[in-house]
């Protein structure tokens, strides 16, 4: 009797074990992506940089680390592609926030696609966003009627991290809380706000037991350079061994750590940026300082990473949570001078970086250290427009330790979070049919399992061009529109035109891209109407 009454309670223990396995199995993941703002390819630790991000390293070191991924070179083209999971033009944001008549021009997101949140919400899932928007001005076009439960950031592309500062004429600069404009507070600094709305919107929602979808794009490192006293301090005086040698430092670091192949080249000194030692010391100390404000611009957003880990932990959602890390594009060249800018700006921009009453950027001279080894910034088809950090981190999902040289692209989030979340791309939404995705879902490099990958991924932005296939990148500037030919296995930093001894493959590439960007609804740049006000 004794034996019969072991068995019985060992069944029933086995059973809800059983039940709880399959529960467990069953229970879809939240989802995370964090988008950092014109941060170029070595500025974290993990991909060579000085700069102090440990949250990021962990998540490199424990999860997916992509070294050959792709935005779309220039803020608003790589929101509206992320969100969609279609090249910018397709998504109605082929050039900026701005309104031009052309369909695949409008500067906002048209009703022929689909945004992460909207796709999320259908299969279940809460979708919050907290950070800078810049994929639709009006608000008949905030997050909110884009499929988003909660939002609070940036609607626009720039501004202080302090506050409310337009930086041009007739400008109105727009923090809303969902679907109302709000005024921030003392002692606002955008990093920070953005994680505690984030972190307000999970917990509020804690108790429905239903996965969540996040969206958290940060407003760092996009100029104006602020930072808060306290983070710039840890910075100071770092960078006065000169860009030169950092560039150099950073490469060496990124072959260490395999980021690069052992046959990578670094790319000379961008012919704007003078040899440092020909500075006078005043200019030297000026750079110090802006790039202490810099690296504590993305010491702040990694520490505020740190923050969203350790309450995902804290109730209980770590396991069970995805991250996916990238920046919208390589580092920006901007500076803040002419391009409309107030007069008030314009003398901000001559105050030393990091104060609410400055307004700087860091320019050719920052960017091509942020950009190391490759060539050209923000804006261009080049490695150094386009090629971001990718990380994953998820420990019940990921597979710890995977690094991947396959190029991956933006359009790929979208797949991968439908996958991820059990759900499917539409084809239909609201009564409009839906563009389809030529995204991919990246899940199985995230297990470590084969990839297919695309045959061939494309670029354009206001005339710039590119293709990608296999080892090969086709890429052109405009206005000179000339292609160039490079073998991305023997040469990531693009220095070796092989055009002229492969016009074979010129043509087939050249021909490739004509036929993605007349399905895409790309213009050519000349022909479209003069560009408004934001370009930023």
């Amino acid at each position: 009797m004794l034996n019969i009454k072991r068995e019985i309670v060992l069944a029933l223990s086995l059973s809800a074990f059983c039940l709880m396995s399959m529960a467990q199995e069953k229970r879809r993941p939240n989802v995370i992506i964090i988008l950092a703002d014109d941060m170029g390819y070595s500025d974290i630790g993990s991909f060579g940089s000085e700069i102090n991000t440990p949250n990021l390293d962990e998540m490199a070191s424990q999860g997916l680390k992509m070294t050959q991924f792709y935005n779309a070179s220039r803020c608003c083209p790589t929101r509206a592609s992320l969100l969609t999971g279609l090249y910018q033009h397709q998504a109605g944001v082929g050039d900026m926030m701005n309104t031009r008549p052309q369909p695949a021009y409008q500067g906002y997101l048209n009703d022929n696609c689909v945004t992460i949140a909207e796709a999320m919400k259908i299969t279940g899932y809460h979708t919050f966003m907290a950070g800078k928007w810049h994929v639709g001005q009006a608000p008949d076009n905030w997050p909110l009627k884009r499929g988003f439960d909660r939002y609070f950031g940036l609607i626009d592309g720039a501004g202080s991290y302090f506050g409310l500062a337009p930086y041009r004429p007739n400008q109105t600069i727009t923090i809303a809380l969902d679907d109302k404009p709000v005024q921030p507070g003392d002692g606002y600094y955008s990093t920070d706000a953005y994680t505690d709305y984030a972190l307000r919107f999970i917990e509020e929602k804690r108790s429905t037991k239903k996965p969540f979808f996040l969206y958290l794009a940060y407003q760092a490192p996009h100029w104006p350079l602020h930072a808060l006293p306290e983070d710039i301090a840890k910075y100071k005086g770092k960078y006065l061994k000169g860009w030169d040698q950092l560039r150099k430092e950073r490469f060496l670091r990124m072959k260490k750590q395999g980021i690069l192949n052992e046959n990578a080249e670094l790319s000379a000194r961008d012919e704007r940026v003078p040899a440092w030692e020909t500075l006078s010391k005043a200019e030297q100390e000026n750079w110090d300082q802006s790039m202490a404000v810099y690296a504590a611009m993305i010491d702040r957003m990694d520490r505020n990473i740190g923050r969203l880990r350790t309450r995902l932990k804290e109730i209980g959602e770590d396991d069970n949570t995805v991250i996916m890390f990238l920046s919208d594009n390589g580092a920006s060249n901007e500076s803040i001078r002419g391009n409309g800018f107030l007069p008030s700006i314009i003398e901000a921009s001559k105050r030393p970086a990091g104060p609410a009453d400055s307004f700087t950027a860091y320019g050719f001279h920052g960017a091509n250290l942020s950009n190391t080894p490759f060539r050209l910034f923000k804006h261009w088809e080049y490695e150094g427009g386009t090629a971001t950090p990718f990380l994953a981190f998820g420990p019940s999902i990921v597979k710890p330790g995977t690094v991947s040289e396959q190029p991956g692209h933006i359009i790929d989030l979208m797949s991968t979070c439908l996958d991820l979340a059990g759900g499917s791309y539409p084809e239909s939404f609201k009564g409009k049919s839906v563009k389809p995705t030529s995204g991919l879902s990246l899940v199985p490099l995230m297990k470590g399992e084969r990839w297919a990958g695309h045959d061939a991924l494309f670029f354009e932005h206001e005339g710039n061009r590119a293709v990608r296939r296999g080892k090969w990148k086709l890429v052109s500037n405009f206005p000179d529109n000339r292609w160039h030919l490079y073998d991305m296995e023997a040469d990531r930093s693009e220095l070796h035109d092989l055009s002229g001894r492969n016009p074979d493959k010129v043509k087939e590439l050249s021909e490739l891209y004509e036929k993605w960007a007349a399905r895409s609804e790309v213009i050519p740049f000349e022909q479209l109407t003069q560009r408004a006000t934001d370009k930023f």
